[in-house]
């Protein structure tokens, strides 16, 4: 097995990206605008998001971003405090609803029958986050749950990753950090893991297989991956 431990982003990488966030950002905005699509459209400008059409911008900060990097967007259009608009943030995306990348609590157990530790590493608030695992009964799948929120910083930066190793006890070269995103793989990389890109965001192969050892269509098939010899 070429790791002990698999570290997972949760956004288009667990989940479906546009299925879950398409939702929340319309929601959010709306609520934002009290129902007003075009002070709506306005806002949605500000992170990237074009209501009309429902879609994110390539370089939108909601694909990486962290919901405080959020808030910095649209407090400056916002006649509300940070904090209150990050309460938003964070109450819309526990609500949102979310779409699995393959069956999760089948594709869990089978890692964890392999003998495999498991957590996930998310630039999402930590309540949020356990919202949606709760939602797809698979918390109790894994070892370890971390949102920028959690203490241990948040992606690109190496924190969580490492966060995740020491708390198994574990060298992270024996840790493979699973996501969609170069703020996955570049926090992977800087902890000294495996880095695996799979393919459920909005980044292409071309933009991620440079910082992946491996880039895979979706996390289905990750296990075939790890039982080849490193």
């Amino acid at each position: 097995m070429r790791a002990d431990a698999v570290l997972f982003d949760k956004d288009g990488t667990l989940f479906l990206f546009e299925a879950t966030w398409e939702a929340w950002a319309e929601a959010v905005l709306l609520r934002f605008a009290d129902g007003a699509r075009a002070r709506a459209t306005e806002l949605g400008q500000a992170i990237g998001f074009d209501l009309p059409n429902r879609r994110f911008a390539r370089d939108s900060v909601v694909i990486a971003g962290t919901p405080e990097e959020i808030v910095g967007e649209l407090e400056q259009l916002l006649d509300l405090p940070g904090d209150q608009i990050e309460d938003i943030l964070n109450e819309e995306a526990a609500r949102a609803p979310q779409v699995e990348a393959v069956p999760l609590a089948p594709f869990l157990n089978d890692l964890r029958a392999r003998g495999l530790k498991l957590g996930v590493a998310t630039n999402d608030a930590e309540t949020p986050a356990r919202a949606h695992l709760d939602s797809a009964g698979v918390t109790g799948l894994l070892d370890y749950v971390s949102g920028y929120d959690s203490g241990h910083g948040s992606k690109p930066d190496a924190g969580p990753c490492l966060a995740f190793a020491r708390f198994l006890g574990l060298d992270p070269s024996r840790v493979a950090m699973v996501g969609d995103s170069l703020h996955d793989l570049h926090a992977g990389r800087a902890a000294g893991m495996q880095t695996v890109a799979v393919l459920t965001g909005l980044a292409t192969e071309v933009e991620l297989a440079p910082f992946a050892d491996v880039v895979l269509p979706d996390i289905g098939a990750l296990p075939s991956w790890l039982s080849q010899a490193g």
